[in-house]
């Protein structure tokens, strides 16, 4: 399900639509992960870094108990529904989306009703850059602000969340709803998915006389189609037959005997996960001491393993990443939960422009659609804006 479909004609405004201003306006950004996939709902670490587009939400509040919902991007007529109706499954499009951010809110005691909301965002959809958890993330931003719930970041985060996997129905992890709630500028954030712990990490690209290209492939996912879910479910079994809380508690050093007790198929999952855990540490720990060339191999080895051990890469991500690697990149991967989506890839910044155009043409010559192509700048997390 993508959460804000696309469509390029002029958009009516807040009071065109609802015939009166917006008590405000606020932004959620997307993110960009750059390594530690398929580790958030095991427990594990996470570094990503939001980006500068974002999902923006004009909003008023109703008393008629109503909720009012319009996309710039989607159009058509607005969406009209009753939030005293709102259960899980009884929204079917893509409305389900700032509706389940609402219930979950009730369903947490906050007494919050109805509203007008206009969402705009250039978050590319689908891209595997977080734009649903940017949009839960937005509206969950706005309406604490217009209630004046006094709830911090985390909680909006964990709120967004469980908007996503109960009333959705996308079993994700917690990082995308944190990124989004709290990156900062310049930094990627360290996040312990036990604990909820963070830590800003500086990212100074350009200082380093680097940048991280964003490859869309533009093959779509759906993470609600199932296969994310079977994989969540087949780590929580291979964690439930080690003995374990979550793949979290297992360290490398116990790696090789875990595996050799486990049956075929999940053997692969524990072992991404493991590395995986192992290579966010080793990606901080170059960050710290500011080698952020040295994040290269660590890009290309998790892009390895997600695609030999979860298998859930695409030939046009393995493609992307390829392209890039042979064009002078220092390292590329997928990012996010897979199945298509994009492809980051860390250049030096002279180069970035002609490894893309070498990208580009190799997709090309293979007959897919041509990616789109955007330059990762940690950037702000939710927000007001006015």
């Amino acid at each position: 399900m993508n959460p804000l479909p696309r469509n390029p004609a002029p958009a009516p405004d807040f009071a065109e639509l609802y015939g009166r201003a917006p008590e405000g306006e606020w932004a959620a950004p997307g993110r960009v992960n750059l390594i530690g996939e398929h580790t958030d709902y095991n427990l594990g670490f996470v570094l990503p870094i939001a980006l500068p587009q974002t999902v923006r939400v004009e909003a008023a509040r109703r008393d008629d108990g109503l909720l009012r919902v319009w996309s710039a991007q989607g159009r058509g007529p607005v969406a009209e529904l009753r939030v005293a109706d709102l259960v899980p499954g009884s929204v079917p499009d893509w409305t389900a989306y700032p509706a389940g951010v609402v219930w979950a809110l009730r369903e947490a005691g906050h007494e919050v009703g109805g509203a007008d909301l206009r969402l705009d965002s250039d978050v590319p959809s689908g891209a595997g850059l977080s734009s649903s958890a940017a949009l839960e993330c937005a509206v969950a931003t706005a309406y604490a602000d217009l209630h004046g719930l006094g709830l911090a970041a985390s909680d909006l985060a964990l709120l967004a969340q469980r908007a996503e996997n109960a009333f959705v129905g996308v079993p994700c992890g917690i990082m995308d709803q944190m990124a989004s709630m709290c990156c900062r500028p310049g930094a990627a954030l360290f996040l312990d998915s036990r604990d909820l712990s963070t830590r800003q990490v500086p990212v100074d690209l350009a200082g380093a006389g680097l940048a991280l290209l964003v490859l869309d492939t533009r093959v779509k996912h759906d993470l609600g189609d199932g296969a994310y879910a079977a994989l969540r479910a087949g780590c929580e079994r291979a964690a439930e037959l080690l003995g374990l809380p979550a793949l979290r508690s297992l360290q490398p050093v116990g790696l090789a005997a875990a595996l050799a007790g486990l049956p075929a198929e999940l053997a692969p999952l524990v072992r991404h996960v493991v590395t995986e855990n192992a290579r966010v540490e080793a990606a901080v720990a170059h960050l710290d001491a500011g080698r952020l060339a040295a994040l290269g191999p660590i890009l290309t080895a998790g892009h390895a393993s997600l695609r030999d051990d979860f298998r859930i890469s695409c030939p046009e991500t393995d493609l992307a990443v390829d392209a890039a690697v042979a064009a002078g990149a220092l390292g590329a991967r997928m990012t996010g939960g897979g199945f298509g989506g994009s492809v980051i890839a860390l250049v030096d910044a002279a180069e970035a422009e002609r490894i893309a155009a070498e990208v580009t043409a190799a997709f090309r010559s293979a007959g897919y659609a041509e990616p789109r192509t955007l330059t990762a700048v940690p950037a702000e997390g939710a927000r007001r804006l006015r």
